[in-house]
């Protein structure tokens, strides 16, 4: 299992620091999470894309852009040039399936593509598409803010969704994006999760290098 960084409680005046702290405990990937205001009501979009720019300039580390916007195309046009890993968008932003199709194939001209799902949303609606994205985030908190609780139910939504994909013989990862801490980690592992997005638990730690290995157990 890999550790997605989410970097967006960090502190600006000791950003970089941070991010080098993150680097050296080992992290996969720094996870931005990119709001607009609109599809969520926290705006985080100017200061992520400062965040990005930085990271691209001074680590190696993929970043794993999480698009919480209605206008998933002109983000992506944003983001895109800090070559990310993968971006993703969420399902709920377009609804429509031929509108999904064209950004999935827009996305993949710059990264790997995925898309992300509120926790009310049933996990049914990315089926048809898991042939076409590398990944489904599946959020286990409301998108928008960091410090939230783990909602409970959300871990069998992750394991209907594993058990899909190895029925179907799919290479789809999942990525599971809140509350996530040690007390849940393992119970996320065991459900079927391959990426956790981490903010919170890891940024408060004293030590990220103890934590990142701790969540890797």
């Amino acid at each position: 299992m890999e550790i997605s960084a989410s970097i967006l409680s960090v502190n600006e005046e000791e950003s970089v620091h941070t991010f080098y702290r993150l680097e050296i405990a080992k992290v996969d990937y720094f996870h931005i999470d990119v709001m607009d205001g609109r599809f969520v009501e926290k705006d985080s979009q100017e200061n992520m894309k400062k965040y990005a720019d930085n990271l691209k300039n001074i680590t190696n580390i993929p970043l794993d852009v999480h698009l919480m916007v209605e206008d998933v195309k002109k983000y992506v046009d944003i983001f895109s040039p800090n070559e990310p890993r993968c971006i993703t968008f969420h399902y709920e932003a377009v609804k429509d399936k031929e509108k999904i199709m064209e950004l999935i194939n827009y996305i993949k001209q710059y990264s790997k593509v995925g898309i992300s799902v509120k926790p009310e949303t049933n996990i049914e609606v990315v089926y048809d598409f898991l042939p076409f994205i590398h990944n489904v985030l599946i959020m286990t908190v409301e998108p928008g803010s960091g410090g939230q609780e783990l909602i409970p139910e959300t871990i069998e939504k992750i394991k209907t969704l594993k058990k899909y994909i190895l029925d179907n013989n799919l290479d789809t990862e999942i990525e599971a994006d809140g509350g996530i801490n040690l007390s849940n980690i393992n119970e996320l592992k065991n459900a079927g999760i391959d990426i956790a997005v981490v903010g919170t638990a890891l940024i408060e730690a004293k030590d990220y290098k103890y934590m990142v290995n701790k969540l890797k157990e």
